[in-house]
């Protein structure tokens, strides 16, 4: 899809959109110089490499050239990069949890996560249609009678954004009260009223739009379906079973962040960023020149993102995950199979674009899925073919020129690992 705004980023037109569109090209021109992750530095190798020998080494000094480079080139306040290879793990740090103070920024550090919350949801659907309890194939309306249109849509196209349906993080109305009303608590069912009074992008099946009105709908159907609270059925299915022990979903009138924790960052206001993701070319100047400073945003209510963004995690938790989520440990290896084939390029008239599937996308070598929303920006990858997790996240975002922080470093790393 076209990279619109709606400044709710990685839940604005679309965390894992956005970064959809920036991995399309990466690794498919060794000649791309973005963000070279390079360092003459002896330092200890992860090399990743595969018997192919297809994966170059990234050493310590190089990731962390590359996260400063990248912190530096947005105006971060702080940033973290993980990477996991066969030869081990590698981190880099940059700045602190505060901007102009605080400590500084650590792995064990708690952030929003964003989008990245959609492959929880997506894997707790697909255990349910696992053990019986759901299908794939189900319409819509068979468990939401009030989705227009819904006997036309189902589970699936949930799952793979293609089911039409407007996202509701589009409209004037959510960006409007963010910027003028940001502790308003949103139900899921207040969110799906904005997205219904809307016309669908296209009929069911027929397109792929980025849409988390289906993550909200998907979260109130595993509800319905389990007869629980999602907090208890995250914790349950994902956060216990695979140890994640710093991850969590806050109750909708909870706005804190769990210590430790790291501040976010966002220039300018929903509003001006709703049609065009950049602002102003004299805001980034402003920016840039240090005399416009970004508002701190940490503690804004984050129930607008409800089932398609509102976890917090760690690097740590996000590489444990973003590896269970790739290698099969979460699905029996018929549904694990299924749910990697079925990622499909976003542009079908690009082969080669990036993908996505049942609440997975593919981004050059590396699958998983990015997360934004205004104050944080983070990117989960594996490659379980060459034993590699790459971790980045940021405390500032979006940048002031519209890009994303995390993903941005995060494709310049893997256009340098991968260049062979």
């Amino acid at each position: 899809m076209k990279r619109r705004a709606v400044s709710n980023r990685c839940l604005r037109a679309a965390g894992a959109a956005v970064a959809l569109i920036l991995f399309a090209g990466a690794c498919a021109d060794s000649g791309d110089d973005t963000a070279q992750a390079t360092s003459p530095g002896p330092t200890t190798s992860a090399t990743g490499a595969s018997p192919t020998g297809t994966v170059s080494p990234v050493d310590q000094a190089g990731l962390q050239a590359a996260l400063d480079a990248g912190a530096q080139e947005f105006l971060l306040p702080g940033a973290v990069a993980l990477l996991h290879t066969p030869s081990g793990t590698i981190t880099a740090t940059y700045g602190t949890t505060e901007r102009d103070g605080g400590d500084p920024v650590s792995a064990d550090d708690h952030i929003r996560v964003g989008s990245n919350t959609k492959t929880w949801t997506a894997t707790v659907i697909l255990q349910l249609v696992q053990e019986g309890n759901i299908a794939l194939s189900d319409p819509v309306s068979e468990h939401r009678p009030d989705v227009p249109n819904g006997e036309n849509i189902t589970i699936e196209q949930l799952l793979n954004m293609r089911s039409g349906l407007y996202n509701y993080s589009e409209t004037p109305e959510l960006n409007e009260a963010l910027d003028n009303d940001p502790q308003r608590v949103w139900s899921p069912e207040d969110l799906l009223a904005l997205a219904f009074a809307n016309p669908p992008y296209f009929p069911p099946g027929e397109g792929y739009h980025y849409s988390n009105t289906n993550y909200v709908l998907l979260g109130l159907i595993a509800e319905q379906l389990e007869g629980r609270p999602l907090p208890q059925i995250y914790d349950d299915r994902i956060f216990r079973s695979t140890r994640m022990t710093e991850s969590s979903y806050p109750d909708v009138t909870d706005t804190s962040i769990p210590t430790p924790y790291s501040h976010g960052y966002f220039y300018g206001t929903n509003m001006l960023t709703l049609t065009y993701p950049a602002l102003p070319q004299s805001m980034q100047d402003e920016a840039k020149a240090g005399t416009l400073a970004p508002t701190d945003v940490t503690n804004n209510n984050p129930s607008w993102t409800s089932s398609a963004g509102m976890g917090i995690s760690t690097a740590n938790d996000l590489a444990t995950w973003v590896k269970a989520l790739t290698d099969g440990s979460m699905l029996d290896a018929d549904l694990q199979q299924q749910r990697m084939d079925s990622i499909l390029p976003t542009d079908p008239s690009v082969p080669e674009a990036a993908g996505y599937g049942w609440g997975i996308a593919k981004m050059g070598p590396m699958y998983g899925h990015t997360g934004e929303l205004p104050g944080y920006n983070s990117f989960m990858g594996s490659d379980p073919e060459n034993g590699v997790t790459l971790i980045v996240w940021t405390n500032l975002a979006p940048g002031v020129d519209g890009r994303d922080p995390a993903s941005t470093i995060a494709k310049g790393l893997i256009d340098e690992m991968y260049a062979n």
